[in-house]
Formats: C-alpha cells, sequence, structure tokens
C-alpha cells in the first residue's frame, strides 16, 4: 500500500519515503510512548479535502497531553503539513497519519531525555474491511482478549502501545477466519472492533455506548451520530450486551478506516436478515456523501488541500 508514497514531513520538512527513519533506541520503539491519528482526505469535484481534520488534531493533542507528550508544532502548522504531504504525492484520496512518539535519548522508563519526534505519512488505502465488506457486510468474532479499562490506561486517548491490546484481538480473530474481533470491556459488555466503534439498530433506532465502556470515542460515530438525527433517526447511548447484538435488526461498525461498515454475523450468529439493513445502508450513503462534499450540510467538516 506504500509503493506510490514518495515523501513523508519530519520534524518540520518534507523528505523522501526511504530517509524518513528513526533509530532502534527509540523510546517510542521499545516502550510504546507515541499517539497517532488517522485521517482520510477524500476526491471531491472541487479537489481533495480532509475530512474533519480540526477534530483529529484536537484528539491528538489531547491523546498527547495525557501521555505527557509535547507536541513542538501548532495545530495550524501540523495542518499545512498534512496538505503539503498529500500536494507532495499528488494524491486525490488518501490515508493520512500523524504521530508523535519519544524518539532516541534514553531507554529509562522515564523519558525525560528523549526529545519528541513529529511524522505524517499519507498513502493511498481503500475499504480497511475490502469493497466486499462494504457491500454485504462483514463477519466477527467475540475475542478472548478484553479491552484495557480507563484504570489500566487511558482507553480516550489514542496512544501507540495501547493498539497492542488491538493488534492481539485482531490477529486472533483473522485467524479464526473471522474479519475482526468484538472486544467485551472488563464487566463483559461489548466495547469495540480492535479499531472501530459498533452501532446496533433496534425498531429503527440507534443505539451505540460510549467512553464508560472502554472505547474511544470515533470522530466517524460522532458524525454518524449528527447523521442519524439529521436523518431523523433517535440515537440512545447505552451499554451494550452480546445479547443486544444478537437480537439486533441490524449492526455497523464505524471508524477513519472502516467509515459505515455493516456487520453480517457473530460467530456464524447471523445478525438481521444476513445482509446490511436499510437503516444502514441509507446511513452509509449519507455518510459517503458527506465526505465527499454532496450534502452541503456537512461542508464544514470539509478541509480543502
Amino acid at each position: 500500500m506504500f509503493e506510490r508514497s514518495q515523501w513523508v514531513w519530519m520534524n518540520g520538512e518534507v523528505i523522501p519515503w526511504s530517509k524518513a527513519t528513526t533509530h532502534v533506541s527509540a523510546h517510542g520503539l521499545h516502550y510504546g510512548t507515541g499517539v497517532f491519528e488517522g485521517i482520510r482526505c477524500y476526491a471531491t469535484s472541487t479537489g481533495p479535502a480532509l475530512f474533519r481534520v480540526e477534530e483529529h488534531l484536537a484528539r491528538f493533542f489531547a491523546s498527547a497531553e495525557i501521555h505527557g507528550i509535547e507536541i513542538p508544532f501548532s495545530s495550524d502548522r501540523l495542518t499545512e503539513a498534512i496538505t503539503r504531504v498529500i500536494r507532495e504525492n499528488d494524491f486525490n484520496s488518501c490515508y493520512v497519519r500523524p504521530i508523535a512518539y519519544f524518539g532516541s535519548g534514553s531507554l529509562s522508563l522515564h523519558p525525560r531525555d528523549c526529545a519528541v519526534e513529529v511524522v505524517i505519512l499519507a498513502w493511498p488505502w481503500a475499504d480497511y474491511l475490502g469493497a466486499e465488506g462494504q457491500r454485504r457486510g462483514v463477519s466477527v468474532t467475540v475475542s478472548p482478549w478484553r479491552k484495557f479499562e480507563s484504570k489500566m490506561m487511558p482507553t480516550t486517548a489514542k496512544a501507540c502501545g495501547q493498539y497492542v491490546n488491538s493488534v492481539l484481538a485482531v490477529t486472533e480473530a483473522v485467524n479464526r477466519g473471522f474479519a475482526e474481533a468484538i472486544l467485551l470491556d472488563g464487566g463483559g459488555r461489548i466495547a469495540e472492533g480492535s479499531g472501530e466503534n459498533l452501532f446496533i439498530v433496534r425498531n429503527q433506532e440507534l443505539l451505540t455506548n460510549d467512553a464508560s465502556h472502554s472505547i474511544l470515542p470515533g470522530i466517524t460515530r460522532d458524525s454518524v451520530l449528527r447523521i442519524a438525527n439529521d436523518l431523523g433517526y433517535s440515537c440512545k447511548i447505552k451499554a451494550l450486551s452480546l445479547q443486544d447484538l444478537l437480537s439486533a435488526d441490524e449492526a455497523f461498525f464505524t471508524g477513519t478506516a472502516v467509515e459505515v461498515t455493516p456487520i453480517r454475523e457473530l460467530d456464524a450468529t447471523p445478525i438481521g436478515t444476513h445482509t446490511p439493513g436499510p437503516v444502514t445502508t441509507e446511513i452509509q450513503r449519507a455518510f459517503c456523501a458527506a465526505t465527499v462534499g454532496q450534502d452541503e450540510r456537512y461542508n464544514q467538516w470539509l478541509y480543502p488541500v
């Protein structure tokens, strides 16, 4: 997926992809001390545009603050850097990955002697769970791994080391033939997918959980709540059980990578009619229209490159 990427922004400079390296003694490599974001750039009729970049960067800085990482660039500077990387690579649509981490300086657990490295990558990335998954829905399984709780690590921060939890879950699920994993929280309630929030549809009402159930509150999740409300659907925030999912009329994932992806079955048990339902399909279409500038109500979400 990186074949077309030629340029990277690193610590204030645009450099060739092959030169964007960090030392093997980097603190972030050894201990996962870094934070990151995932941002989509979409091709619109007026040119490429970033989707909700302001909100993504706000979360980037919030995650960094939680983990004691002082990002040495402003949000405006990073926005300019993101747009420059996209232009330099001549992308119309792509996925953007800003990351900040403690570099080389010391391998003491406390990173006081390590400078903060800031990097922005961009590359073409199609549907995370595949075009077929977007169209027909995906098969998921309950992971034997539980989602960590906020008393263990801050669940509302998007931090590098925390994603080992997700890597374990999705790897185990894929090895058993599933597209994605569902992680439960410490109390046995549904938390989220390995990198997605979860929505259930029941009797034309949307149900989803919140940060009290160990989720990372997603920006796509927030977008879908707004879109669903504009479409006239009621949305309820509540704890979600596996029985809620199994008895749902429809279910879908949301996230920057997956966008809006239907869930077809859980551990071989069909969800609803075993096909994407009408509510999911309507929200999926409305979200796609918003991301490419076809719905003026959401034009404020788009930042032109």
